[in-house]
C-alpha cells in the first residue's frame, strides 16, 4: 500500500510505499531506501486519509513522533543500531500511559486534558529501543464497557467491513495494524482483549504469561488477570516487540523472567519436527464447513501437520470452570478498582460499563475465594497438560466480527475461546488463518505452558512462513473506496 508524500518539506506528489512488517521496514531503514521521518510522515498521512471513518486513534502524538523519528535517523546515520525497533512507528492502547499525552481509558470519568499516569514501563522500554510512538488507540471503556456509535469517543470499526466492530478491548491497535496506520502496537488482555480484535482484524496478537511483562503505568481492570502484550502483522514482529517489553527495559519491574533475546529467529530454517500440538477435541468433532472459523482452523492444523508437528487430540481440563472463573472474577476485581468512582459518578459511566462492573455486587467474598481456589486447580491441571503436548490450538473465536448495529456482547463472550488462558495465566497468541466466504478474517489461537512464549511463537512463525494470510490487507479504505 502507499500514500501521497505529504511531509512538511513539500516534496510534491510522489507516493511512499509503506512496508507491511517491522522487519521489512527495518531493512528499508538500514539500506537507506527509507528514512524514519519519511516513514512516520507517511503513516500519519495515511491516518489523515482514513482514520476519520476507521476510529483507530483517540489521541495523535504527531510532534513527538516526528522528533523521535528524526532522532532515529540521526542514530542510524551515525552507525548506532542497537534494536530492530529503531525508527519503527507503533501505537499504544489508551489504557497505557505514554507521558506527554492523556490516558483516558475511553471514559468520561477520566479528565481527557490530564497527562495522567506518566510513562508506563512498557512504553519506556519501546522508546529505549528506538520505537516511534504515533498515538493512543481506541478501546472499550476502562477495557470492559461495550462501545456505542453515539459515544463521544471514536468508535473502532473493522477495516475489513466498516459496518462491523473491530473487537475489543484492544480495538484500535488491531484495526490500525490491519489498515496500515503503524507497524506494531501494544494492547492489554484480561479475558481475550488482544486476541479477539487480532482475530477479527486479521493481525497477530500475543498475550504473554501473567507477570511476564510489567504493568506499572497501565490502568488496571482485574490485576490478577491483566497482561500487556504486543500486536503486529505477524508473529516475528510480535517476537521483536515482546523481546523489548518483557522485563520492562531498564526498570526491570517484571514479576517473571525477562524475554528471550532472539525470539525472532526461533523458526529460521526449521520445521516443526518433534513438536507435539494438542488440538481441541471439540474442534475436531465439529469439523467446520471449510469457510467458517472452525474449518479455517482445521485447515491450519493440517499445515502444522505438514510442517512436521505431531497432532494429538486433547480436551482442556476444567474448561467450563476456567471460563467462569474469568467471567466472574474479572468484574469483582474491576469493582475493587472502580467501585468508589462508580458510586460517586454513576451517570458518567457508559451503561454497559455500569452493568459489567456493577454485576460484581452479586458475587460474595466466599465466591471470590472459591474462584481463586478453582484457578489454582486449573493451573496444576495445565502443568500436566503441557507435559504431554508443547502447545494447544483452537479457534480464537467461533464467530467473525459482529455488526456495529447488533453488538451483542454476551453472544461475543460465549463465542470467545480466550478466557481460559487468562484464568490460568499461560501465554497465547492469535494469528490469522484466512477469510470466510463473507470476506472476514478468522483467527487460530496457540497456547503454551508458563513462560514458554518461545514454543507458542515458534509454531506461529512456522505457520506464517508457510502461508500468506497474515499479509492480506483490506481494500477500499481510502476516500472513495468501497470500504
Amino acid at each position: 500500500m502507499s500514500v501521497p508524500d505529504t511531509n512538511s518539506c513539500g516534496r510534491g506528489p510522489a507516493r511512499v510505499r509503506l512496508p507491511e512488517t517491522i522487519l521489512e521496514a527495518g531493512r528499508a531503514l538500514r539500506s537507506g531506501e527509507l528514512g524514519a521521518r519519511e516513514l512516520t510522515e507517511a503513516m500519519l498521512a495515511r491516518a489523515d486519509l482514513i482514520d476519520g471513518r476507521l476510529g483507530t486513534y483517540v489521541t495523535r502524538m504527531d510532534e513527538s513522533a516526528l522528533r523521535d523519528a528524526e532522532r532515529a535517523d540521526e542514530e542510524l546515520a551515525a552507525g548506532i543500531d542497537t534494536s530492530p525497533l529503531l525508527g519503527i512507528p507503533v501505537a499504544v492502547k489508551d489504557v497505557i500511559g505514554t507521558g506527554g499525552a492523556p490516558t483516558t481509558g475511553q471514559s468520561l470519568v477520566r479528565d481527557p486534558r490530564a497527562e495522567s499516569m506518566g510513562e508506563a514501563s512498557v512504553v519506556r522500554a519501546l522508546r529505549e529501543a528506538g520505537a516511534v510512538v504515533l498515538g493512543k488507540t481506541t478501546t472499550m471503556e476502562l477495557a470492559i464497557g461495550t462501545p456505542a456509535p453515539e459515544d463521544v469517543f471514536p468508535f473502532p470499526r473493522n477495516p475489513w467491513d466498516m459496518d462491523r466492530w473491530a473487537g475489543g478491548s484492544s480495538s484500535g491497535t488491531a484495526s490500525g495494524l490491519a489498515a496500515g496506520l503503524f507497524l506494531g502496537g501494544l494492547g492489554t488482555d484480561t479475558g481475550g482483549s488482544i486476541r479477539l480484535p487480532a482475530a477479527w482484524c486479521g493481525v497477530t496478537g500475543l498475550k504473554p504469561t501473567f507477570g511476564r511483562v510489567p504493568m506499572r503505568g497501565v490502568m488496571p481492570l482485574a490485576p490478577s488477570y491483566d497482561t500487556v502484550g504486543p500486536m503486529a502483522r505477524d508473529a516475528r514482529d510480535c517476537a521483536v516487540l515482546f523481546d523489548a517489553i518483557a522485563g520492562g527495559g531498564s526498570e526491570g519491574l517484571s514479576t517473571a523472567p525477562a524475554g528471550h533475546a532472539g525470539l525472532v529467529e526461533l523458526s529460521s530454517g526449521r520445521d516443526l519436527s518433534g513438536v507435539r500440538i494438542g488440538v481441541d477435541t471439540g474442534l475436531l468433532a465439529a469439523g467446520g464447513t471449510g469457510g467458517d472459523p472452525a474449518g479455517l482452523c482445521l485447515a491450519a492444523v493440517e499445515v502444522l501437520r505438514e510442517a512436521g508437528a505431531e497432532i494429538r487430540p486433547v480436551s482442556l481440563p476444567y474448561s467450563t470452570e476456567m471460563r467462569i472463573a474469568t467471567e466472574k472474577g474479572v468484574p469483582v476485581e474491576a469493582l475493587g478498582c472502580y467501585g468508589s468512582l462508580l458510586r460517586s459518578r454513576w451517570d458518567e459511566f457508559g451503561a454497559s460499563t455500569r452493568m459489567a462492573i456493577g454485576s460484581a455486587v452479586l458475587t460474595t467474598a466466599a465466591d471470590y475465594v472459591e474462584i481463586q481456589r478453582v484457578r489454582r486447580i486449573g493451573r496444576e491441571a495445565v502443568d500436566r497438560l503441557f507435559s504431554s503436548v508443547d502447545v494447544f490450538v483452537s479457534p480464537t473465536c467461533s464467530i467473525t466480527a459482529t455488526p456495529v448495529d447488533d453488538l451483542a456482547w454476551t453472544a461475543v463472550l460465549e463465542a470467545m475461546l480466550t478466557a481460559y488462558w487468562n484464568a490460568v495465566g499461560c501465554p497465547a497468541v492469535s494469528l490469522p488463518v484466512g477469510l470466510t466466504p463473507s470476506g472476514l478474517p478468522a483467527g487460530l489461537q496457540i497456547a503454551g505452558g508458563y513462560f514458554d512464549e518461545a514454543a507458542v511463537l515458534r509454531v506461529a512463525i512456522e505457520y506464517q512462513q508457510r502461508t500468506e494470510h497474515h499479509l492480506l490487507s483490506p481494500d477500499g479504505l481510502e476516500p472513495g473506496g468501497p470500504g
